[in-house]
């Protein structure tokens, strides 16, 4: 389930392509908060601060912009090409009794047989979309894979560790993981021998 973390900024006063680049190179990251019927903050924090954040797993924030205190979920993050810097953040203001729809990552579990059969795993959806209380925001949806063999699929119904409060709202019938046989192409034929 999703912890709080808290998180200092500060107000950012210009924007745009060039300062943005600047305060990158002071090890800042610019953000964005938005929501709640309250006119959009441009933030700046802390590189460190954020990349923390992210490892940490955490979504819910208490985002304290000088003294000022809001809880705030980690809506999305822009990384440079390469992944290994955060270019951007978005922080959407949240009320610890409001429900919110957010994309969740989910994570398999288990060895599915039809693999160690010779099969191979195809995970054609690798998020969730559900809706809960902000605070209650799980860090990934399990997939339970263990009896999954050749041909079989695990759907959207076939879930079994949604969180309580947790309303999954990705269509029943999506698959989510299939087990499908190795499709072996055959050889080309030799060439006939010329004839002399």
């Amino acid at each position: 389930m999703s912890h709080i973390v808290k998180i200092s900024g500060k107000p950012r006063a210009s924007v745009g392509t060039s300062q943005a680049r600047r305060l990158r190179t002071q090890g800042l990251v610019p953000a964005n908060v938005y929501g709640h019927k309250q006119d959009s903050a441009n933030i700046v924090l802390e590189s460190d601060a954020i990349t923390g954040l992210i490892k940490s797993g955490a979504r819910v924030v208490d985002l304290d912009i000088e003294g000022t205190s809001e809880k705030a979920l980690l809506k999305s993050v822009q990384w440079d090409t390469f992944s290994t810097h955060v270019l951007h953040v978005d922080f959407l203001r949240v009320d610890i009794n409001e429900r919110v729809r957010l994309d969740v990552p989910i994570q398999l579990r288990g060895t599915a047989p039809g693999v160690v059969a010779g099969g191979v795993l195809e995970v054609p959806h690798h998020t969730l979309t559900i809706e809960c209380l902000a605070v209650e925001v799980p860090d990934n949806i399990q997939v339970r894979i263990a009896s999954l063999n050749l041909g079989e699929f695990i759907h959207v119904s076939d879930l079994q560790d949604v969180p309580p409060g947790v309303t999954v709202l990705t269509p029943p019938e999506t698959v989510l993981v299939h087990v499908a046989q190795l499709q072996v192409a055959p050889e080309a034929e030799a060439p006939a021998e010329e004839k002399k």
